[in-house]
């Protein structure tokens, strides 16, 4: 079975379709199913002694990467060899990859402000973010929008096809159980600090290899300025509050010339982050559309990769 072409024939289903909205109101999406899952342990296990809670936060991670992962296992095993296996294994991995969803949820951002509506492009932006969009300017959009798109690109796209490269239809299935336990539990405050500690890590983990990959990608499709973002990336990425999301967004500030990261708000906290390229001044809103650009050229360079891999 060659994991590669699965993956390939994901990724070519979801840029076609996407997920449909009207598959969406049927039957919701996998990842909200795991969601729902995730919610339910912990509205039952997220209580008691800080000791307890790392435990019950450690048995909900563990219930939630099984429910994901044994059912893969079932389904590989059911596939035929040959070409119909990799286009089935890919019509069940597509669900997981967003390739075109990012890029559409991007685009929403980037063409109002491209138009100067400010207030439309701060609606869109804060589908995708945590910050206030009411404290953004048009620089502040369009930075928000590109360090999401940098940061998901990591871990929206290229770790569950890189998992799902390496063990097919397990492995990113289990990528996109851990990556939705830490997007619910993996947060530090009262409520999640011990509970979903374990979830946090496991995602650092899985997301090491894949983020590195992302900064690469994005930093070998920058046209003629490849090796400043891949020094940009080298240099800055240790300084993002992130151990993985820095080193796509120190490549994409580096390719595109701009500073990312720094000061933002979330509510009524201001969060001091360093700079990524400081020195740089800050994103126009056409960087956006360049942003998207680059996007497109970094997965089709990932494509092409795959495409390697399945033809070794």
């Amino acid at each position: 079975m060659s994991f590669a072409a699965m993956m390939l024939a994901g990724l070519a289903l979801d840029l076609m379709l996407g997920w449909p909205d009207r598959l969406y109101a049927r039957i919701g999406h996998p990842v909200t199913w795991l969601g729902r899952l995730i919610a339910t342990l912990e509205a039952r296990l997220n209580t008691g002694t800080h000791s307890i809670r790392l435990r019950m936060g450690a048995l909900t991670a563990l219930i939630t990467i099984a429910a994901a992962t044994l059912p893969a296992l079932v389904l590989q095993a059911m596939l035929p060899e040959g070409p119909i296996g990799w286009l089935i294994g890919g019509l069940l991995a597509w669900p997981l990859i967003a390739l075109r969803s990012m890029r559409d949820h991007v685009a929403a951002v980037a063409t109002p402000l491209a138009k100067g509506d400010l207030e439309a492009a701060r609606r869109a932006v804060a589908m995708i973010v945590g910050r206030d969009p009411a404290m953004l300017d048009t620089a502040g959009v369009a930075r928000a929008g590109i360090e999401s798109l940098a940061e998901n690109t990591g871990d929206g796209i290229v770790a569950p096809v890189f998992w799902g490269a390496v063990a097919g239809l397990p492995g990113i299935a289990a990528y996109k159980a851990v990556n939705t336990l830490d997007s619910m539990i993996g947060h530090r405050n009262d409520r999640y600090e011990a509970f979903g500690k374990l979830a946090a890590r496991l995602d650092d983990l899985a997301n090491l290899i894949p983020a590195r990959l992302t900064g690469l990608l994005f930093g070998l499709t920058a046209p003629r300025h490849a090796p400043r973002a891949l020094r940009i990336m080298l240099r800055d990425a240790r300084h993002h509050r992130s151990p993985n999301a820095g080193w796509p967004e120190a490549a994409m500030a580096g390719a595109l010339g701009i500073r990312l990261s720094g000061p933002r708000i979330y509510g009524t906290h201001v969060t001091d982050e360093p700079w990524l390229n400081p020195g740089a001044p800050d994103p126009k809103a056409d960087d956006m559309h360049r942003a998207l650009s680059l996007y497109a050229r970094a997965m089709t360079l990932m494509a092409l990769a795959l495409l390697g891999l399945w033809l070794v």
